[in-house]
Order: structure tokens, then C-alpha cells, then sequence
């Protein structure tokens, strides 16, 4: 997992990977993480965060955090993702947590999309590929699982503690019951076709 950032690092060049977790629910933020690590850092997880137990994740998490140069996070809310579209929030919130990284970087390895601005590898699957990335996409589940768990606590009835304001039976149940929440994403397909909120 480390093929790509290997020759940056021969170089002496430090990486930044950087990921996002929340770009297909119908509710809460997105976020997303950029992580540095020592040159020459030796793989300690395998492949996507959405893979692991919520246990393995939170172990991870803090070994990340042990061992990271540096850690940046962004989150960017319903009403922005709702303003700007889906794919330009994922760009704004990769930009925020590079930016949060005060850190120095050289080149920025992201999932999918390229970053302007920055030398940047976008690889597929990033995170499956990529140790920087794969450590970015489990602080951002982290991150944003702990945020939705907030959101429960205040929002009990969508439940959104199971499925974290993704488009679930039981989660389109209880929007047909008790129309969308300040945190949905009102310009997803599935709340518009719902109709479930007045201009």
C-alpha cells in the first residue's frame, strides 16, 4: 500500500493523503481528512474504512494519530453541499483539510479527485491503494460517524445513530413520517422526490 508514495518519499518529498467519508448520504456533513505520514512508514492497515468493524476503526484511529506527522480535517455541512452541489463541496472540504494540516507537504495523493493548487496523484480507489489515503478515509469515518451520533442524540426519531443519514429503508421511513431535518440534503434526488419540504 505504500507503492505510490514510495517514490516521493526516495525523493525526500513528504505526502499528503487525503480522503472524504459522507458523499452519498441524504443526511449530516461531509467530511474529509488529510494525513502525512513518516517517509518510509510501514503498512499497518488493509484497504477501506467502510470495510472495518467500527472497533478496528476506532483502534486505528488512534495508532494513526501516534503515528502521523501531521492530521487536517474539514467538514463541510448540508447547506453547503446543497449550494454548491455534491462534487464542489468534496473539492472545497479535500482543499480545508490540507489546509488544516500546518504542516509542510510536497505532493498530495487523493481519492478520485484531483486537488488544484496542489502536485496531486488522484488514484481510483485511493484509499485501497494508498496508505496515506487509506489512513485519511478512516479518520473521516471516525470523524463523521462520531458527528451523526451528535446529530442522534438530538434527532432521535431518524435514527441516524444505525445508518448514519444514508438512504436506508428505515431511514426513507422516518422521512415519510416526519419530513427532512435541518441537517438533510435537500437537493438529493430521493428528499426532492419525496416532496417533502416548501419553497
Amino acid at each position: 500500500m505504500i507503492e505510490y508514495e514510495l517514490p516521493y518519499w526516495e525523493r525526500g518529498l513528504l505526502v499528503a493523503g487525503v480522503d472524504e467519508v459522507g458523499r452519498g448520504p441524504l443526511a449530516g456533513p461531509l467530511v474529509a481528512c488529510a494525513v502525512i505520514l513518516p517517509p518510509f512508514t510501514e503498512p499497518f492497515l488493509k484497504g477501506d474504512s467502510k470495510r472495518l468493524t467500527p472497533k478496528e476503526r476506532e483502534e486505528l484511529y488512534a495508532l494513526i494519530k501516534e503515528k502521523a506527522l501531521a492530521i487536517g480535517t474539514a467538514v463541510v455541512d448540508s447547506s453547503l453541499i446543497d449550494r454548491v452541489g455534491i462534487l464542489e463541496a468534496n473539492l472545497i472540504a479535500f482543499k480545508r483539510a490540507l489546509q488544516d494540516l500546518k504542516h509542510r507537504f510536497d505532493v498530495v495523493i487523493s481519492d478520485y479527485l484531483p486537488v488544484e493548487g496542489y502536485e496531486c496523484l488522484a488514484l481510483v480507489k485511493g484509499d485501497e491503494k494508498s496508505l496515506s489515503c487509506a489512513c485519511a478515509s478512516v479518520v473521516a469515518k471516525v470523524l463523521r460517524d462520531k458527528i451523526m451520533e451528535h446529530y442522534h442524540r438530538l434527532l432521535p426519531h431518524y435514527n441516524f445513530v444505525r445508518h448514519k443519514g444514508y438512504a436506508t429503508r428505515e431511514h426513507l421511513k422516518a422521512l415519510k413520517a416526519h419530513k427532512e431535518s435541518l441537517i438533510h440534503r435537500r437537493s438529493f434526488s430521493p428528499i426532492k422526490q419525496l416532496s417533502l419540504f416548501e419553497d
